[in-house]
């Protein structure tokens, strides 16, 4: 969403996306404090955001799911300390 902020259509679209059940963010931050802290400590030099730990934390648990990001910063981040995230990465909105 921050990325998207001078998108009003894109940000607008997004919503939708989650109101019709077409995307669902199922994550928990309570129950992935330990693993999103570990994260944010290990990418602290580039530096990782709370959001961007979280959605790293997700790539982890559930594992066949892509991650749709304009951030260029997942490049470089890696699932279980080692596995590149698959990555849906729109050039032009």
């Amino acid at each position: 969403m921050f990325l998207l902020g001078q998108y009003a259509r894109a940000i607008d679209v997004l919503f939708e996306l989650l109101q019709n059940g077409a995307l669902h963010i199922g994550f928990h931050v309570d129950t992935n404090v330990g693993a999103v802290r570990t994260l944010m400590r290990k990418y602290r030099d580039t530096p990782m955001s709370l959001a961007d730990a979280c959605i790293v934390r997700m790539a982890e648990i559930y594992e066949s799911h892509d991650v749709l990001t304009l951030d260029s910063d997942f490049t470089i981040y890696r699932k279980h300390g080692r596995v590149p995230l698959k990555l849906i990465q729109p050039s032009v909105l």
